[in-house]
């Protein structure tokens, strides 16, 4: 090994050690009690991860840890353990929120997920199968995924990374070099190597939200399955777009919303209501909260002739 090899090594390892230094007192390891089960046999127990991201206790995990859950206690590596207080559950993005009442101080800042590159560090730190605290890293593979949720919708925008992981991981963080959360790690697929699933930070930083407003997420459907693509560089230029990112149509279904307005797969969604689209996360925000059941001014780009032509389209969601 050479003298680079070993300066790229110790680098490696010295960003790694410091982000598991700091993730390590903001990282729980979630409990759960179920109910007893017909018959009176014991109560399913479970566990899973979380992490604080408000001084205040407020916490994010996955739904599947803690759904159906009679007690939830949250235990940290400095020796705190604390019954746990569920705040909102949202299955379609596989996101709790819940509140600990005896919690050390640290805490979390959550990143962006708009910005990640595959190729980038990524760090994981959870309770995988009871061990506690554990730490992998690898790199984000790719972005802009789907998964299937328990709720029956589809997850979009989730990150792949290759970072080691086990059942236990579940809604521990996923993080860059500097700390911060780029995901809630969700999903191994337990056939393959090297194939992890995170929601995107930017989407679990609006469901919590929601969660803490309001405990439970409304949103309107229009039928649609999207994926973030790049804008033509040179459209951004001419038109001095803040963003570089649009959502593209990938496929619209019949009957919904979309399709009654007229919608069409192909088309990339630039902005709504005035404000440029840049994610999937962007347009879930708009079919949600505050915006629920309200209809939509979409700027679009559509393939017409070959060229990528301006158009408007108002779209009402639906319930």
């Amino acid at each position: 090994m050479g003298a680079r090899d070993e300066f790229i090594l110790d680098s490696y390892s010295a960003t790694v050690t410091q982000v598991a230094h700091t993730a390590s007192a903001a990282v729980a390891h979630i409990k759960v009690r179920k109910a007893a089960q017909r018959g009176g046999g014991p109560g399913a127990q479970g566990s899973g991860s979380g992490f604080l991201f408000t001084p205040d206790g407020f916490t994010i995990t996955n739904a599947h840890v803690v759904e159906g859950a009679t007690e939830l206690r949250a235990a940290f590596a400095d020796g705190t353990e604390s019954t746990a207080r569920l705040v909102g559950i949202d299955a379609s993005t596989d996101i709790a929120v819940l509140r600990i009442e005896s919690h050390p101080s640290a805490f979390l800042p959550l990143g962006s997920s708009a910005a990640l590159q595959p190729g980038q560090l990524a760090v994981a730190v959870g309770n995988p199968l009871g061990f506690d605290f554990t730490v992998t890293a690898g790199i984000v593979s790719a972005l802009g995924r789907s998964l299937p949720s328990r709720g029956g919708r589809m997850i979009e925008d989730v990150i792949q990374t290759d970072v080691a992981l086990n059942p236990g991981n579940s809604g521990g963080p996923l993080l860059d070099s500097a700390a911060q959360v780029i995901g809630v790690n969700t999903a191994v697929i337990p056939s393959a190597q090297g194939l992890s699933f995170a929601v995107a930070i930017d989407t679990a930083r609006w469901v919590a939200g929601e969660l803490m407003r309001h405990g439970a997420v409304r949103r309107g459907k229009l039928g649609v399955q999207c994926a973030a693509v790049a804008l033509p560089r040179r459209w951004v230029r001419e038109n001095e777009w803040p963003v570089a990112t649009g959502v593209r149509v990938v496929e619209v279904v019949a009957g919904s919303a979309a399709a009654r307005d007229g919608l069409r797969s192909g088309d990339i969604l630039v902005g709504c209501d005035g404000v440029p689209l840049a994610q999937l996360s962007d347009l879930l925000k708009r079919l949600a909260g505050e915006g629920y059941g309200k209809p939509l001014l979409l700027k679009l780009l559509r393939p017409v002739a070959g060229t990528l032509t301006p158009f408007y389209l108002t779209v009402t969601p639906g319930g």
